[in-house]
């Protein structure tokens, strides 16, 4: 999402007829600076976390869109070799021989990813080689400089990333997408502004950047 942004913020601001400042953060990191009460006007975070939001009293629900989604899936160093992951079994495999795996230690896939390893009965193999990472983009990095051997992150965290290739989705019932909306503060102090931004975010132009970052839009 931080790399589509970054490329649609020209527009956005033609759209909205001022400068934007923008702010990156994980979702948990942002959902906590709203709920200690930073004053904002609009929000892009896992749709499950607007969803909370809505209901502390915090993001206004007429204006909730939902913005776009993303696979979660292994990434590894461009050019290296590349295990199997596409059954249960081969990712069982894969996982246990790999040299050591990242994933960002406060990202709203941390739950799911290590709760399939306790499905696949690896945790105590897979948890001693894993390396937590401050945010998905370091996570990412760690693999292209050689410091992890996989990351296991959504696909827009990966693609915006130089040095580092999708291996893939994870399999079968593995398989796990997290959803991104968009909703306005409700202390927002341009409403009018937050929604025309929102707009923007749900528009083509926004979905044809969406998925060159490794997006699908809504």
């Amino acid at each position: 999402m931080k790399a589509a942004l970054e490329e649609l913020q020209p527009q956005c601001e033609r759209t909205i007829g001022h400068p934007l400042a923008l702010q990156f953060n994980s979702t948990a990191g942002v959902k906590k600076k709203i709920e200690a009460g930073e004053a904002f006007d609009v929000t892009i975070i896992s749709s499950e976390a607007i969803g909370d939001l809505i209901r502390e009293g915090k993001l206004a629900s007429a204006s909730r869109a939902e913005v776009a989604h993303s696979t979660l899936g292994i990434g590894i160093r461009a050019g290296a070799v590349k295990p199997d992951i596409h059954t249960t079994d081969a990712l069982k495999q894969t996982l246990q021989q790999a040299k050591s795996i990242t994933y960002p230690q406060d990202g709203a896939s941390r739950p799911y990813i290590e709760k399939m390893f306790e499905r696949l009965g690896i945790s105590a193999d897979v948890m001693p080689k894993i390396i937590l990472a401050e945010g998905s983009g370091p996570a990412t990095e760690s693999v292209a400089s050689g410091r992890a051997a996989m990351v296991i992150t959504l696909f827009s965290e990966i693609v915006p990333v130089h040095g580092v290739e999708i291996l893939g989705s994870l399999p079968g019932k593995f398989r796990y997408d997290i959803h991104f909306g968009a909703a306005a503060s409700v202390a927002a102090k341009d409403m009018p502004g937050a929604q025309a931004l929102i707009g923007f975010l749900v528009g083509p132009e926004a979905a044809r950047i969406f998925k060159t970052k490794g997006l699908e839009p809504r």
